[in-house]
């Protein structure tokens, strides 16, 4: 059976680009342009999942959001925005999304997470907070990072690469990947800043362990995992 999708989303531009997109991988997607239209939706439709539009007309993402957890409703929801500050992705997960993607996005990402979603099922399951792997914890709302026992210091950019990282965890990560969806360019800059940032990060995770985490993939990109 096709999997169902409610798309809140105010820019018709936008909204045509995952419309085709996802119907292309055999979803059907219900199409509201403001919040207070796709609140209705949400409450009425039967949605496998929900991809929410942060800023809308007539009734905001947070209150369409904040309105659905209260009556109980768990279809799960991933919100964009081009809010992509990492105080504002923390109080879209702690509203209530299961996942929170910022504009402008790779129509790859988003189906990735939305299919993540999927996966997961309709359980009613808390946002998550926690990301690990290995010994490697990272606490999105205290925004703390250890290994094992160790605490470790990261600055912003480190802390976003990380956490991209560690969402793709045991997956190849392209530098395309990482200048879209850590640096928000969509264009090569000519520069080596990814390689950069990875060996500070490296240096940061893995020097003094016993197994490195992040691994150089020859001509494709990194990959955060236990396995070399």
């Amino acid at each position: 059976m096709a999997q169902k999708i409610l798309l809140i989303e105010d820019d018709q531009q936008t909204a045509t680009y995952i419309i085709k997109g996802l119907g292309e991988e055999g979803m059907i997607v219900d199409h509201a342009l403001n919040g207070r239209d796709g609140l209705f939706h949400a409450t009425d439709g039967g949605y496998d999942a929900i991809i929410l539009d942060r800023m809308l007309p007539q009734m905001d993402g947070m209150a369409v959001l904040g309105a659905l957890r209260a009556g109980g409703i768990s279809t799960p929801v991933l919100m964009l925005s081009a809010m992509a500050a990492v105080d504002d992705r923390v109080a879209g997960l702690t509203a209530g999304s299961d996942d929170y993607l910022t504009k402008p996005f790779a129509f790859a990402e988003l189906l990735a997470r939305l299919k993540l979603m999927l996966r997961r099922g309709n359980t009613g399951a808390q946002p998550t907070t926690q990301l690990a792997c290995g010994d490697l914890e990272m606490d999105l709302l205290s925004r703390k990072v250890k290994r094992g026992p160790r605490a470790i210091e990261l600055q912003p950019r480190e802390f976003r690469l990380l956490e991209y990282l560690l969402r793709h965890k045991e997956e190849v990560v392209t530098r395309t990947m990482l200048l879209e969806g850590v640096w928000d360019y969509h264009f090569d800059p000519g520069t080596n800043v990814i390689d950069v940032h990875v060996s500070r990060l490296r240096r940061k995770i893995d020097d003094g362990e016993g197994a490195p985490l992040i691994h150089t993939v020859r001509g494709a990109g990194y990959r955060l995992g236990t396995e070399a």
